[in-house]
């Protein structure tokens, strides 16, 4: 191994993180330095048979031979106990899904940083990506912060941007923001750990919140414009998914695009319609939300035009 930092001797860092968003980035983590323990979250029931699964964190620390602790709460003594066993010179976290408390934001020499996926302090909270898609965000980023005991409110190391594509999902979107926060650590860790970097505060301007989403967050209200709709349908993509009630049951959508009506046609929101071919739905604004993708209620994703095809209640 080679530890690119100043320090006398390797420092002693513990991981902290649960989703595939954290993989990468404790996968190059420990490619150049020790990780002595891993902090992730309990396995979850999931499926129909809500069987056990591990937060894909703990796969991968069991695959790299870290040892891990799943504790429900991270003040419980038996983890607080473990953690002051590893003797920590720093932890790092990213998308754990608690938040820390100040015996442990003060329990290693060098804190504790935390790689947030957004460009603080907008989007500060659990779904800055999702939240950055909805208000159809020219860019994002991620931030290298020290954590204090407030939410993404610590100062900062270090930034990163990149520009959000047009048919940007949060599936696509988690994926690189997870590469860049890989890189954008280990380039950071140096000067934190031989105090060179000093964190900055964040701007009192531009502070945003992305809460935590929930299922019905997925849910397409056709009284709002298609353009907003649209953003909806790739920020929901893969969880929660969007959907909107059709035929008793929820539609899921996938994959959708805006289409302009007709200027002398007005349809009121709702309306649903074809648009070359494919399904439609008319937004606030005069404009349709079009399906390329969906999913009814117990059968596997199809076209629009193929969910056309069968549907000939659509646009009677």
């Amino acid at each position: 191994m080679c530890y690119n930092h100043a320090m006398a001797t390797a420092p002693r860092i513990v991981f902290m993180g649960s989703p595939d968003f954290a993989v990468p980035i404790l996968e190059a983590l420990t490619r150049a330095y020790p990780v002595v323990g891993v902090v992730t979250q309990p396995d979850r029931p999931a499926g129909r048979g809500r069987i056990l699964v591990p937060p894909p964190v703990k796969e991968t620390a069991l695959r790299l031979g870290l040892p891990v602790i799943q504790p429900e709460r991270l003040r419980q003594p038996v983890a607080m106990d473990q953690l002051r066993t590893w003797a920590p010179d720093l932890i790092v976290v990213t998308a754990f899904g608690q938040i820390l408390k100040p015996e442990v934001l003060e329990l290693p020499l060098h804190g504790c940083i935390n790689v947030h996926a957004s460009l603080l302090p907008r989007g500060r909270g659990a779904a800055p990506i999702q939240a950055a898609l909805l208000a159809g965000d020219a860019e994002t980023g991620v931030t290298i912060m020290r954590m204090d005991p407030g939410v993404d409110t610590g100062p900062l190391y270090a930034s990163r941007a990149i520009p959000i594509a047009a048919e940007e999902t949060a599936g696509t979107l988690f994926a690189k923001l997870a590469l860049l926060g890989a890189d954008l650590l280990l380039e950071t860790l140096p000067g934190i750990l031989n105090g060179e970097l000093q964190p900055r505060p964040q701007p009192a301007e531009g502070v945003t919140y992305a809460a935590m989403l929930k299922k019905e967050d997925g849910r397409l209200d056709f009284t709002r414009p298609a353009v907003e709709l649209e953003r909806r349908v790739r920020a929901m993509n893969p969880w929660p998914g969007a959907f909107f009630d059709w035929q008793g049951a929820s539609l899921k959508v996938h994959k959708a695009h805006t289409a302009f009506a007709l200027p002398y046609v007005f349809q009121q929101a709702g309306t649903r319609s074809v648009h070359a071919g494919q399904p439609a739905i008319y937004g606030s604004d005069n404009t349709m939300l079009v399906l390329d993708e969906v999913q009814p209620a117990g059968r596997k994703p199809m076209s629009g035009k193929a969910f056309l095809a069968g549907a000939r209640e659509w646009s009677a």
